[in-house]
């Protein structure tokens, strides 16, 4: 099937999957989707592996959140208020922390998303480990009660298709080849007289930011912003859903969001509830042993082959 046949089904399954499956579950994959997405951005096309995002997803539901329920603002600006934060944030992390590669970068990104989830337990305004509750929906463009499941996923969907055209967009652009370039051959691309510092700091606030946008739109689907968002687990859950869609690839991420959610959702509600980390652990190491593409890479390995 070409390209646009592949996308037409997508786009068809996406529309009518609300009425076949509970839409509050696709609304929490579609903002993983996106979150990883964007930390794919910088680790499969930037080779910059962030041990801090979730500080970006976490501090944006917990901005939007704090603006939509004392501000009285609408959804999009309380959304847009909290993407804007963790671009900002993201760029306070990445000037710091893009000096370095390799695990010391990992380890800076690390201790300062660490720093934000302190801030975030002692701020009056989050909650504390209660979290930041009761957050409004609100309505969409003021006409849409999002309140409603089915105008809340529609609104949910809009928002990761922008946000998903826009990695897009960056990777089959200019900007998406210097990427690979650097992540490649750093030494060469300086050679040829590109700035790799400003590039590398350019991917991290674009991915920062993305990141925002999807902890912002899950705080308004599940009206809660807590601790687990910024939590270290939360990195270590975004890597997981990385590597195991296929690193580098465009839609790898999402498929690894999708099989991770799937999992946590179904497996937590029978016998293997209090087993799911460690089923999570067993899935991730047999990725890396056997699957070292992920699931795309290993499917567009064998397409490939067979043509």
């Amino acid at each position: 099937m070409s390209r646009t046949a592949w996308l037409a089904v997508v786009i068809a399954f996406a529309l009518v999957a609300p009425f076949a499956i509970y839409p509050v579950f696709l609304m929490k994959l579609l903002c993983f989707a996106l979150f990883a997405c964007a930390f794919n951005l910088i680790l499969g096309y930037g080779g910059l592996l962030s041990f801090g995002h979730a500080a970006f997803f976490g501090g944006a539901s917990y901005i939007t959140g704090h603006v939509l329920k004392e501000w009285g603002v609408p959804t999009e600006i309380g959304i847009l208020i909290g993407t804007l934060a963790a671009g900002v944030l993201g760029m306070a992390v990445g000037v710091i922390a893009i000096r370095r590669a390799g695990i010391y970068f990992a380890m800076i990104t690390l201790a300062l998303a660490q720093m934000v989830y302190f801030i975030f337990i002692q701020a009056r305004f989050t909650g504390g480990e209660n979290g930041l509750q009761g957050i409004p929906r609100g309505h969409a463009l003021g006409l849409f009660d999002l309140n409603d499941n089915y105008a809340m996923y529609y609104f949910v969907l809009a928002v990761f298709s922008l946000g998903f055209y826009m990695v897009y967009r960056a990777v089959h652009s200019p900007f998406g080849q210097i990427l690979r370039a650097i992540r490649d051959n750093e030494p060469r691309a300086i050679s040829l007289g590109y700035d790799v510092d400003k590039y590398k700091l350019q991917a991290f606030v674009l991915s920062a930011a993305l990141a925002g946008l999807a902890g912002s739109t899950k705080a308004v689907v599940f009206q809660l912003a807590s601790l687990t968002d910024a939590h270290w687990h939360m990195s270590g859950e975004v890597v997981l859903m990385t590597l195991l869609g296929g690193l580098g690839t465009i839609v790898g991420p999402a498929v690894g969001a999708g099989v991770v959610v799937a999992l946590q959702n179904y497996l937590a509600a029978g016998p293997l509830g209090a087993w799911v980390p460690v089923v999570l652990g067993v899935i991730f190491v047999v990725c890396v042993l056997a699957f070292r593409k992920g699931i795309v890479g290993e499917i567009r390995d064998m397409v490939k082959k067979s043509f």
